[in-house]
């Protein structure tokens, strides 16, 4: 008789819509498999399969939880850089604004100044010039006003020129970048009048080594083509101390290299970043609430 029924509701089970309506319920096996049947619920699937599924969505849906929870803690990341970087660059502003005050000779007093104004009291060797290239502009309407010789014309790339300094109050050579010339400038002696002679008292910022960017040439010291910072080597080429100073703006003369090319410029983009990540946070949490959370639970609520 079972196996009889079996015939009949198996059929059935796969092809029925809807429920056949009744009131009586069996219960049989095929394929050793037991089910159900009611004509009310019509056929029901075993419970062991329900429970290895929503043993794989939970998994799943917590493997998909990591995603919000990992763009969370990057934005608030991003929220303790943006606090790190807004207070360095006032730090550096505020170095650079300070007061000059005299060059000290120790290397690590020295360091401890970087981007700081120094005073300096000496006369250049324009005999041992070197050149960092190619260099841009830096503030060519500020340093129009400086009587730059009509050395700044729009768009054209040039060269800084860096020039041993003899400091006279301390015996010792350092390194001073005047700052910028055009490319047809490079020769000195297409600028004598801008090359300044005696002793001066001079004001500038003061630098570090500088490490090599990616894709950037190498230095090439025979050639005088310097393309990056490199104070021990520059020191060397010019016979000097590894020590160097940007001079200010205000040490612009006719026809002399452009002064004030130090460049204070931080990338602060961390606001970009912490809108993304919180965005990315939020909408994926959303998509994890109605696309696993919600439908697990209405898949164990559901009679």
């Amino acid at each position: 008789m079972a196996a009889y029924i079996s015939k009949i509701v198996q059929p059935v089970c796969l092809l029925a819509k809807k429920p056949v309506s009744g009131i009586f319920s069996t219960r049989f096996c095929w394929n050793h498999q037991c089910r159900s049947f009611s004509t009310t619920r019509g056929c029901s699937t075993p419970k062991t399969e329900t429970a290895s599924e929503s043993t794989e969505n939970s998994l799943f849906g917590h493997l998909l939880l990591i995603i919000p929870v990992a763009a969370f803690g990057l934005g608030t990341w991003q929220v303790q850089r943006r606090k790190w970087k807004l207070g360095l660059i006032k730090e550096l502003e505020a170095k650079i604004n300070a007061e000059p005050v005299p060059l000290p000779l120790e290397q690590s007093e020295i360091e401890e100044l970087e981007y700081c104004k120094v005073t300096v009291q000496g006369e250049f060797d324009h005999s041992k010039e070197l050149y960092i290239l190619p260099r841009s502009l830096n503030n060519p309407v500020q340093s129009g006003r400086a009587g730059g010789g009509g050395f700044a014309p729009t768009g054209e790339t040039g060269v800084q020129v860096v020039t041993p300094f003899h400091l006279v109050d301390k015996g010792i050579w350092i390194l001073v970048n005047r700052g910028w010339v055009p490319r047809s400038k490079r020769n000195p002696s297409s600028r004598v009048q801008g090359q300044i002679e005696g002793v001066i008292n001079l004001t500038g910022i003061v630098r570090l080594n500088e490490k090599r960017a990616p894709f950037t040439p190498n230095n090439d010291e025979v050639n005088n083509r310097w393309h990056y910072r490199d104070l021990e080597a520059m020191a060397h080429v010019a016979g000097t101390e590894p020590i160097m100073i940007d001079a200010v703006l205000e040490s612009t003369v006719k026809d002399g290299p452009i002064g004030g090319q130090t460049r204070v410029s931080l990338r602060n983009e961390h606001m970009q970043y912490i809108i993304t990540w919180y965005s990315l946070a939020l909408f994926t949490s959303i998509m994890w609430y109605y696309g696993i959370f919600k439908k697990r639970r209405n898949i164990l609520h559901k009679p």
